[in-house]
């Protein structure tokens, strides 16, 4: 990552435009800290910031922290989800104007845009759908290219140009992610890693689900999932998770996400949660509903009976993926009251 963040700072000042790449489930975690030991001749005011993964993000809080980074008026922001067309039409749209507006409206010249972020963000993703649809409109055609895409932080270990638009030319460069030492130091860390931004050998699955089942314990989105015995499994008409879910059962040899074993484990978490609420303002309710969880999710999951370390370990990384791939719901793990202003900007 070292030698990757020195050759994203060499490229800041040469290009006309960053694209700065962040997790819309944690927009103040997931910043790019290069951005913010910039220097002077570095373009801070040629920045996008790109909140990618909007389709695993509660959509109202995008919408308070599309709000909120406006209200800033430091840089543009705008929501994108990968998988959408339009969405990433309206990226291109943005990339055009920006770089119109810098190249002061020549047609003949060629743009550079700098897509940076930590790892696992979406950055590839992004890229490829950029480059494809860039391309399709493109005066000459050419052969496209593909980043790597995958759900495992560090599969990008080079900087490559796509050209995503004729008139003017523009050309994104794709770089790999890098993420600060700081993560270890304060709060963003469990969150990051909840997202998937760091590599699941370096923390204990166990430990990161927990806090997954913190955070699904205090939310409402448990709820929705009330009355599935009745009115089937609500989400598995979603377009967008139906897409990614296929996706994933490309990469995972596990059937977990098979939508009965989803219903199932859905209303392990609604039943277990709706017993204990009026109890989750004590600690030590709070430990012995995750405790009571994770047992119920064992036989929801299907895990064989082992010892209970052995038991621990794949019921999280099931139920870990589940979230990243939406199935669990919605969650935004970062709130505007909780962050300060100098972290966002």
């Amino acid at each position: 990552m070292a030698a990757a963040e020195r050759a994203i700072r060499t490229r800041l000042p040469l290009v006309d435009l960053v694209l700065e790449v962040r997790d819309a489930r944690v927009p103040a975690s997931s910043a790019f800290e290069p951005l913010r030991r910039r220097g002077p001749l570095e373009p801070d005011n040629r920045r996008v910031v790109v909140l990618s993964k909007t389709d695993l993000a509660n959509p109202s809080e995008t919408e308070k922290w599309m709000a909120y980074m406006k209200k800033q008026g430091t840089f543009p922001c705008i929501a994108v989800n990968s998988h959408n067309r339009k969405s990433i039409k309206e990226l291109l749209s943005v990339v055009q104007s920006r770089i119109r507006d810098i190249k002061h409206g020549e047609s003949n010249c060629t743009g550079t845009v700098l897509l940076v972020g930590i790892p696992n963000i979406g950055k590839s993703a992004i890229v490829n759908s950029m480059h494809q649809i860039g391309r399709i409109g493109a005066a000459e055609k050419g052969k496209l290219k593909q980043a790597i895409v995958s759900s495992h932080p560090g599969e990008t270990r080079d900087i490559t140009g796509y050209k995503v638009a004729s008139h003017p030319n523009i050309y994104v460069l794709d770089t790999p992610g890098v993420l600060s030492p700081s993560f270890a130091n304060d709060d963003s860390g469990p969150r990051l890693a909840l997202t998937g931004a760091i590599k699941v050998s370096l923390l204990d699955e166990y430990d990161i689900a927990e806090f997954l089942l913190a955070v699904v314990n205090s939310s409402e989105e448990y709820r929705k999932w009330g009355n599935l015995n009745q009115v089937g499994d609500s989400f598995s008409s979603d377009n967008t998770n139906t897409f990614r879910s296929r996706n994933q059962k490309r990469q995972y040899v596990s059937d977990h996400n098979q939508d009965f074993i989803v219903k199932a484990v859905r209303q392990v978490l609604f039943e277990t949660i709706s017993s204990s609420k009026g109890y989750l303002e004590k600690e030590d309710e709070f430990r012995r509903l995750i405790d009571r969880q994770f047992v119920s999710l064992r036989e929801a999951f299907k895990v064989p009976t082992q010892s209970s370390e052995d038991i621990c370990k794949p019921v999280a990384l099931k139920l870990l993926n589940l979230y990243r791939t939406g199935r669990l719901g919605h969650y935004t793990l970062d709130h505007i009251l909780d962050v300060r202003q100098e972290v966002v900007a």
